[in-house]
C-alpha cells in the first residue's frame, strides 16, 4: 500500500499525467488515482475540488511542458528552419505523450487560460512563428488554424497507426513541411 504522507496536488497531477499517457486522457478518474496511491477517493478530494479541477490543473501543467518544447525548438531559428523545429517538436510531444497532449487541448475557463503561463507561451510561440512569414490579421489566424489542424491531424493519425501506406512517415514529413513553408511564404494576403 502506498504511503499517504506527502500526497500533494502536484503529486496527484503528475500521477494523472502518467495515467493520461498510458491509458488515455479520458480514463483519468479520481478513483483510478486513488487506487494508484492506495488511498480512498476522499483522500484526493482534500487536495482537489473535483475531477474537472484535476483535469484543468493537468492541462495547465502539460501546456507548460509543451511550451518548453516549442520554445526550445524555435530558439535562434527563423523561416523554414523555425517551422520545421516547431512542427517536429509539436509532433514529437503529441505522439510521445498522447494523454498530456490531449490535456493541452482541454478548453479552460477564460480567467484560468489567461493565468496559465504555458498556454500564453504556446500562443506567443505560435504567433511569433507566423509573424516571421509576414502574416498579419486576419491571415495570421487563418494560417495558424491551417497549420495547427495539419500538425494535430498528422500526429493523431500517427499515434493511432492510421497511416496504412507502406511509405515511412519520416519520409513523408520533410516534403509536408516544405509544402507548408511554400504555402506560408505565398499566403494570399487580403487587401
Amino acid at each position: 500500500m502506498a504511503v499517504r504522507a506527502g500526497l500533494t496536488p502536484d503529486r496527484i497531477v503528475e500521477a494523472a499525467a502518467e495515467l493520461a499517457d498510458s491509458a488515455g486522457f479520458d480514463k483519468i478518474t479520481i478513483s483510478a488515482l486513488a487506487r494508484h496511491f492506495g488511498v480512498r477517493d476522499a483522500s484526493l478530494y482534500s487536495h482537489l475540488r473535483s475531477l474537472q479541477d484535476l483535469r484543468e490543473r493537468l492541462a495547465v501543467r502539460c501546456a507548460a511542458e509543451f511550451a518548453d518544447r516549442l520554445g526550445a525548438a524555435l530558439a535562434g531559428r527563423s523561416g523554414r528552419d523555425a517551422l520545421a523545429g516547431f512542427a517536429t517538436a509539436y509532433r514529437d510531444y503529441a505522439v510521445a505523450h498522447p494523454g498530456r497532449y490531449a490535456a493541452t487541448q482541454l478548453p479552460l475557463p477564460a480567467e484560468q487560460a489567461a493565468a496559465s503561463a504555458g498556454h500564453r507561451r504556446m500562443s506567443e510561440y505560435t504567433y511569433a512563428l507566423f509573424h516571421g512569414y509576414g502574416l498579419e490579421e486576419p491571415d495570421l489566424t487563418d494560417a495558424v488554424r491551417l497549420v495547427r489542424s495539419t500538425l494535430h491531424g498528422f500526429a493523431a493519425l500517427e499515434a493511432s497507426a492510421a497511416f496504412l501506406a507502406p511509405r515511412p512517415l519520416d519520409a513523408s514529413w520533410p516534403p509536408m513541411l516544405e509544402a507548408l513553408h511554400t504555402l506560408l511564404t505565398a499566403w494570399p494576403h487580403r487587401p
